[in-house]
């Protein structure tokens, strides 16, 4: 399927039950690369360790705005959800 012109989206199919997949993929800078190439393994599963936390934490947060009368634990279980895009 090509693009529209200038628009960097794929054109839409004629068959409105099909729906057009966008994918994007995001490629890490050179620099990036190498700075994390040069860390050792602890350090690189600690700062996976660190980013899963602030998404874990972004994602309570979000779910704690959005249902202030939802109690911790039923809070804990929605935030696994989204995390584990619904595996749990």
């Amino acid at each position: 399927m090509k693009a529209p012109v200038g628009t960097g989206l794929p054109r839409l199919p004629k068959n409105p039950t099909m729906r057009a997949v966008v994918e994007r993929f995001e490629v890490m800078d050179d620099r990036l690369a190498q700075v994390l190439r040069e860390k050792s393994g602890a350090e690189r599963l600690r700062i996976g360790d660190q980013m899963f936390s602030f998404a874990r934490d972004l994602i309570a947060n979000s779910v704690r705005a959005a249902h202030p009368q939802w109690d911790e634990g039923r809070i804990a279980k929605e935030t696994a959800r989204r995390l584990s895009h619904g595996a749990v």
